[in-house]
């Protein structure tokens, strides 16, 4: 296990039960906001149709179909803004970036641009905090609830774990906001390292 959750041990929850949980304390968010942190190379999300068209070889088709959710994102984002609160996320890539971390940025990038704002960082930043284990993936909802996703051997998500510890949340939410200070908008390191990149053929 990581060192960064300490042993501690949360509520996990089914995957429809999580959901609901989720969206339910999204929406109620303050302040410091949503902050996530990102560090598999590789999932499936075979409920995202841009997702399925990459994974069977069609990168057109995947990348008009994240085109396609501009308007979606756009509303989503000044919902939250509305709301009051923002959302930050900490990319981890290791490269070679992966086929699925290439189709991935190309979607964090409209996220990017509407406010879902993500910063990238390589995986020698992080090395030193995994010598427990990798980072898990979690993600802070203000100072009063955090979830870790959990995924089967494939990548894809099964379950969320739920913690409501207030000392353990803020020391995550502390540690992702300090690797977001220190990573690369993606913004430049799309164009640096994304843009050149051929479109892969699938999974």
């Amino acid at each position: 296990m990581s060192e960064l959750l300490d042993g501690a041990r949360g509520d996990r929850m089914p995957l429809e039960e999580y959901r609901a949980d989720f969206q339910r304390h999204f929406w109620r968010i303050a302040e410091p906001g949503f902050w996530k942190l990102e560090r598999q190379q590789h999932f499936k999300e075979p409920e995202n149709d841009s997702w399925v068209a990459f994974a069977s070889g069609d990168w057109a088709e995947a990348m008009r179909l994240i085109e396609s959710r501009r308007s979606s994102l756009a509303d989503y984002y000044r919902r939250i803004a509305e709301r009051g609160f923002g959302t930050w996320r900490v990319r981890v890539v290791e490269e070679p970036i992966t086929p699925y971390l290439q189709w991935e940025l190309h979607l964090l990038r409209i996220r990017h641009e509407y406010g879902g704002k993500v910063h990238v960082v390589d995986v020698e930043q992080v090395e030193h905090f995994e010598k427990g284990g990798p980072l898990p993936e979690i993600y802070t909802l203000g100072n009063d609830v955090m979830y870790q996703a959990e995924y089967d051997e494939e990548g894809v998500l099964q379950a969320g774990i739920r913690y409501q510890g207030r000392s353990l949340i803020m020391r995550c939410q502390q540690f992702i906001q300090d690797l977001y200070e220190m990573g690369e908008s993606l913004s430049s390191y799309f164009e640096r390292r994304v843009v050149p990149l051929a479109a892969p053929r699938g999974e």
